[in-house]
């Protein structure tokens, strides 16, 4: 009996070595006859300054030939207006106002079942290469990394792998990025830019179209010159890496994609919930082997099918054959399993570096609509990053010296709660069609669908960032979220829905909000008084100042900032106060925002200063503090902290 027990034990262990080595030799197989897949990423990159995208004064032929050989995406959107939310959605596939990642570099913490799409590249057999940026915005980055790649370092490409076996791999190119276009140092853009290009290659500073929310000087063209020679240095780099695809064999068995990870790194673009910030060139070159693949045909096809970065993580598990799990809900763009087409799209844009902000936009390709949630703050608002650059400088000087007509002014003022723009007629997004008449149907439309996204999606970013980094230590948003009972999103959304809008009526609805039972209805009550006209301020100065000790931070500093910087509220000061040094950074980081746009700073100066020199103080309330000096002339400029 035992010897007849070893060798069902030994016949068993037999089968399923056999069933792992056809598992491993199906994934050989299927590894040899699925294309290789190479990734060309760019940074902060608006199509608009792109040849192939109609720019005669770009100078960009190695995209240019890209495009001319295979299919050109003119509708092709950035779920996040930066880096880190941006790069989240890709990995991941999941919406970031789903995933709790729309905060510019948060790192809450994601499922554990939630892996970075490549993981299911591996699993198919591919080998799976990242050179070299990351910046996913989740807990654990290192580990979430290494599952995710087999190699991710800047030395990571294709050929570290098996013989014959099929690659997915990614380059990243940092040269067009915000630093090397408007925040670095003149000086440093000469030495990490200009250095690198022949003579013949500039583009001068009068050998361009400004654009029109830019004042047309000397002194701007010269920083607005800067983004079209970092894409001509891009450009040179992205040749040299086709040129070694080329030379080891690999070009007729590769599908490339290009694209650029969101809008242009200049004011106005990046960080912003508009077209500027969520529009990307992108562009998918087939070999001969594979144009049976592109369902829009090649050689230089244009095509204004709508498309966004959750798209990419289900269409290359597809490519490679591989498993596509449920929670990745993206489209498919191509091959036998292609989804049909979307006819709108609903983006995010959230907080970036210190600057807090909340826009959701629906896009049907020709018209964005976007919804500020947040309209008292203005399109350049106030984040370090930007505010070093020197294009930012001379803008606010030609600001304070009254030299800005009222388009490039308006970068400065408030902004109404709904942008409408039609980017067909108006690239530049010059004329908000938002109160146009003829446009009415069209924005209940794009209303209709952004609420329907909105509930259904149930996004957890209506939560204030101090709520998400609490529930973060117990669990994910992700999960959070899907529950109605600890997130009624409806009840929510109905008090979200207000704010931004002006009135007698909503001011009385808002007002009544504050006394709800849910603190978050209660900030979102307080919030959307805050947007409201000093009158309705003043006619609410009551119930507003019952507020500024609420139990809920959030509406305790909301109701302050309102009562301190309108209402002249003696009190409210105290509570500023005792908030900006608050151990909870989210609640300082709200503070000194709010701060930032009151005339009177004179009392907390001192108390930002000591914030900006603790150690335990993250960049984000750092640069914070730092944009509130810098205001009042206490700190230069130029001054930055590492990010």
């Amino acid at each position: 009996m035992k010897n007849m027990h070893l060798r069902n034990v030994s016949l068993l262990c037999l089968f399923i070595i056999g069933l792992l080595s056809c598992k491993t030799l199906e994934n050989s197989k299927k590894s040899i006859e699925s294309p290789n897949i190479l990734w060309i990423t760019i940074e902060d990159t608006s199509p608009q300054f792109i040849g192939c995208y109609g720019n005669k004064d770009a100078s960009t032929p190695v995209i240019d030939q890209l495009a001319k050989e295979g299919v050109r995406f003119t509708n092709a959107f950035s779920t996040g207006t930066v880096c880190s939310p941006s790069r989240s959605a890709i990995i991941t596939g999941v919406k970031t106002y789903k995933m709790g990642t729309g905060n510019h570099r948060s790192n809450y913490p994601v499922p554990e079942y939630i892996k970075g799409f490549p993981y299911y590249l591996q699993e198919a057999g591919y080998y799976t290469t990242n050179n070299s940026k990351t910046d996913y915005n989740v807990a654990n980055m290192k580990a979430f990394t290494k599952e995710a790649w087999n190699e991710s370092s800047n030395k990571a490409g294709w050929w570290n792998r098996e013989t014959g076996q099929a690659f997915f791999a990614v380059f990243n190119y940092a040269d067009s990025h915000q630093s090397r276009t408007m925040t670095e140092s003149y000086e440093w853009y000469q030495k990490n830019v200009v250095a690198y290009l022949d003579e013949s290659e500039m583009i001068g500073d009068n050998d361009f179209d400004m654009p029109p929310f830019y004042k047309d000087t000397p002194a701007m063209r010269k920083q607005v010159a800067r983004v079209y020679n970092s894409i001509k240095l891009t450009d040179n780099k992205i040749g040299d890496l086709l040129d070694r695809l080329e030379k080891d064999g690999l070009r007729d068995n590769t599908i490339i994609v290009f694209y650029g990870d969101h809008g242009e790194g200049i004011p106005r673009g990046k960080t912003n919930g508009i077209n500027l910030g969520y529009r990307v060139p992108f562009i998918i070159s087939f070999p001969e082997k594979y144009k049976h693949l592109s369902p829009w045909g090649t050689g230089g096809v244009v095509t204004d099918e709508l498309i966004e970065f959750t798209d990419l993580a289900p269409t290359m598990i597809s490519l490679s054959g591989g498993r596509i799990p449920e929670h990745l809900e993206g489209r498919i763009l191509m091959g036998k399993k292609r989804a049909p087409k979307a006819d709108h799209l609903v983006l995010s844009s959230d907080r970036a570096d210190n600057g807090i902000d909340m826009v959701r936009s629906v896009t049907n390709g020709r018209y964005v609509y976007s919804r500020n949630y947040m309209p008292f703050l203005p399109q350049s608002k106030y984040i370090r990053y930007v505010e070093i650059g020197e294009i930012t400088q001379e803008m606010r000087k030609d600001l304070a010296e009254n030299k800005l007509n009222p388009l490039q002014k308006s970068l400065f003022e408030e902004r109404p709660p709904e942008y409408l723009f039609d980017i067909e007629k108006d690239l530049w997004e010059t004329n908000n069609l938002a109160n146009d008449p003829g446009h009415q149907k069209l924005l209940k439309q794009m209303r209709a669908n952004l609420k329907k996204e909105i509930l259904a999606s149930r996004d957890v970013m209506f939560l204030p960032e101090y709520e998400i980094g609490i529930l973060s230590k117990t669990t994910t948003p992700y999960e959070y979220r899907l529950d109605p009972k600890q997130y009624p999103l409806a009840e929510i959304y109905d008090a979200a829905a207000l704010a931004g809008f002006r009135g007698a009526n909503i001011a009385a609805k808002q007002a009544a909000l504050l006394k709800d039972s849910n603190p978050i209805v209660r900030y979102w009550g307080i919030l959307g008084l805050y947007a409201q006209n000093i009158d309705l301020k003043e006619k609410y100065a009551s119930a507003i100042s019952e507020v500024i000790r609420d139990s809920y931070p959030p509406v305790a500093i909301t109701a302050s900032a309102m009562a301190y910087r309108f209402l002249n509220n003696s009190e409210a000061e105290g509570i500023l106060k005792s908030y900006i040094e608050s151990e909870n950074f989210e609640l300082a980081l709200m503070t000194i925002n709010y701060l930032l746009y009151c005339d009177q700073k004179e009392p907390f100066i001192e108390l930002v200063k000591a914030v900006r020199l603790k150690g335990s103080s993250p960049y984000k309330v750092k640069a914070s503090c730092t944009d509130f000096l810098g205001i009042l002339g206490i700190v230069e400029n130029n001054t930055k902290f590492k990010q």
